[in-house]
């Protein structure tokens, strides 16, 4: 009798099941232990930068890109200075959000602490303008002969006689100067030395 159950003793330990344990949701324990593959790292994007002083902005865009950061000045009419770290950035190439690769050259546009960006990079901070119109020069004044004493004016005070520009109190002078005789119309002629009143004066 002990010889029989030794037998069905050794029987059922040979019925295990050989198949692999299964893991929840029905995979199995060996699936279950491999690790899945990472995914390959995305290329990155640019940054926005304007606004950004350029020693800052350069420092944001020397972490993507292996090329120098190429700085210039916004206006066209603005040379760059040469330390313009403090400059502000109005403009960036490539633009915020587009993906960079480490050979891609940076661009960055930049104005003065304190002056503000220009509409579009390239514009002239003072447009040229037509030289405005000279003025009209104003005509000279006619020279006034000096006033006459009463007794040698005649009747006119010494205003009539056209070409006053020179001028001679009596005959003496006009005939010092080499005047004499003055015709009417002439300078020098007053009617105060035609005495006569026949158009010449200090002709005798």
């Amino acid at each position: 009798m002990a010889a029989v159950v030794g037998v069905v003793v050794v029987l059922g330990s040979g019925c295990e099941d050989p198949a692999p344990k299964k893991g929840p949701a029905g995979v199995s324990s060996a699936a279950a232990a491999t690790p899945s593959p990472s995914p390959s790292p995305s290329t990155p994007a640019m940054p926005s930068l304007v606004g950004q002083k350029f020693a800052d902005a350069e420092g944001a865009a020397k972490k993507l890109v292996s090329k120098p950061v190429e700085a210039r000045s916004a206006y066209s009419d603005v040379p760059l200075a040469a330390d313009h770290t403090a400059w502000a950035v109005c403009f960036q190439t490539p633009a915020a959000g587009v993906p960079v690769e480490p050979a891609s050259t940076v661009e960055l546009s930049l104005v003065a602490p304190g002056r503000p960006c220009p509409d579009k990079a390239g514009a002239a901070l003072a447009p040229s303008k037509a030289p405005a119109a000279s003025p009209t020069p104003a005509p000279p004044k006619p020279k006034t002969s000096p006033p006459t004493d009463g007794g040698s004016t005649g009747g006119d005070g010494g205003a009539s006689g056209a070409g006053s520009g020179a001028y001679y109190k009596t005959c003496a002078e006009a005939k010092a100067a080499g005047a004499a005789p003055m015709r009417r119309g002439r300078p020098g002629y007053r009617e105060a030395l035609d005495r006569d009143k026949d158009g010449i004066a200090c002709d005798k």
